[in-house]
């Protein structure tokens, strides 16, 4: 078995990549090539069968939106520890509309297990309806005004799919300490496999307890891969017969038939069609049997002079004297005149060759038109009555019964009965002793 493998990849990720796919379509083809072969005895069969697998690979991103239930802080979302829902000037540099507030300023561990916790904001989102399966990314964007540098704020994102956890992180956004005051914050996190559920965790401390760290427009998205995968196979397959032993004469006769008597094609799907060869008839006239007739005598001539000579050593052997008696010469003469009696009349050569032209008519053949008006046409240049087929002459009905009675001494009639009859003597008389 041959295995030929072909490939045209974008940069698209393989199975359970942990992020986001670059999308992209990959391409790849395999060919195998498996040889078989089978006795049959009579023919052996190799079969070749060639597999061509296509697999096609397309990788596209998709964007589920801003998956955050109330991202513009209208309400509270609810979690652990002190909170309050300021707006107008209160909220600074985040607008005058409604943003939240972290106003606890305990230190213990979150829900999510963050450590430096005095309050959080805390939801969770299901996902599932998305069908992510194939890895992703997670990203966020916040809004933070801290106006008191003492205070603390962290962004928390748990991913989970089918119960387990997929990916966690925290990013601190500003730190105790740090004077940061308004500032958009932005953050991501990779994910592989299946995605189905996002917790999200907003918290932190106010130390002071004056004015505690301010948040608005909170947005998580997910950017998730989608794989798609189209898989091609062509399957051909060529048999290729070897005959053995093909030495029955039946089967070779038969297909030499068929070769002689048909037109054998094939066309461009490799079907093959035998077309019958139509014989071509000869055409059969006077002419043309008188010229065949010429060329039989040219090859019976030679055969007659032949006889003529043996025949002629006969006589002369029996015409050689034995003894000076007038008696005995007389007897020898008369002896003569027997063997000349006894010769029997050959026939000439003319009617050897119409003779071997109407044997030469094949069997098959006989009856049909062109053998027919062959035969008629020998007996006719026989009798000497070419003009046999001209046009006769036309018998004007006087008187029926006058007709009737009278005797038709037509002599191409006579000379083609005479002929008949004389060619069908000579073709009995060849079959008894003739040539």
């Amino acid at each position: 078995m041959l295995l030929v493998s072909l490939s045209s990849k974008a940069d698209t990720c393989l199975p359970d990549a942990e992020g986001l796919c670059t999308p992209g379509v990959t391409v790849d083809e395999q060919v195998t090539v498996e040889k078989t072969e089978e006795d049959k005895g009579t023919e052996i069969i190799f079969t070749t069968t060639t597999t061509k697998t296509i697999t096609t690979t397309t990788v596209t991103n998709e964007d589920s939106g801003n998956i955050v239930d109330e991202p513009d802080m209208n309400f509270d979302w609810g979690g652990e520890g002190p909170a309050s829902m300021p707006s107008g000037t209160y909220c600074g540099d985040l607008g005058t509309d409604t943003c939240a507030e972290i106003t606890g300023s305990g230190d213990t561990k979150s829900r999510m297990l963050v450590d430096g916790m005095g309050s959080t904001f805390y939801q969770e989102v299901d996902i599932s309806d998305l069908s992510i399966d194939n890895g992703g990314e997670v990203t966020y964007s916040i809004k933070v005004d801290k106006q008191d540098a003492q205070d603390r704020i962290y962004m928390h994102v748990t991913g989970t799919g089918g119960g387990t956890t997929v990916f966690s992180g925290t990013d601190i956004l500003s730190e105790s300490g740090v004077s940061s005051g308004y500032q958009s914050y932005n953050g991501s996190f990779d994910f592989s496999g299946v995605l189905s559920k996002i917790t999200i965790e907003i918290g932190g401390r106010d130390i002071n307890l004056a004015v505690g760290p301010l948040f608005d427009d909170v947005s998580v998205n997910v950017f998730y891969n989608v794989i798609s995968t189209i898989i091609e196979q062509q399957i051909t397959a060529v048999e290729e017969i070897v005959y053995l032993n093909l030495t029955d004469p039946t089967q070779i006769d038969l297909i030499e038939e068929i070769i002689e008597y048909n037109d054998v094609k094939i066309d461009n799907e490799g079907k093959v069609e035998f077309i019958p060869i139509e014989p071509s008839k000869e055409e059969i006239t006077y002419e043309t049997v008188e010229v065949e007739i010429d060329v039989k005598i040219e090859d019976i001539e030679p055969e007659m002079e032949t006889m003529e000579e043996e025949i002629k050593a006969e006589i002369e052997i029996v015409e050689e004297p034995v003894e000076e008696i007038v008696v005995e010469a007389v007897e020898e003469e008369s002896s003569v005149e027997e063997i000349k009696e006894e010769t029997k009349e050959e026939p000439t050569a003319k009617e050897k060759a119409a003779t071997k032209i109407v044997k030469e008519i094949d069997d098959k053949e006989r009856y049909d038109d062109t053998a027919q008006t062959k035969t008629l046409i020998v007996m006719q240049i026989l009798g000497d009555t070419k003009t046999f087929f001209n046009s006769q002459s036309t018998i004007i009905d006087t008187d029926v019964n006058e007709y009737l009675n009278k005797t038709i001494e037509d002599q191409y009639g006579i000379l083609f009965s005479n002929a008949q009859d004389q060619l069908l003597n000579q073709m009995v008389e060849s079959q008894y002793g003739g040539d």
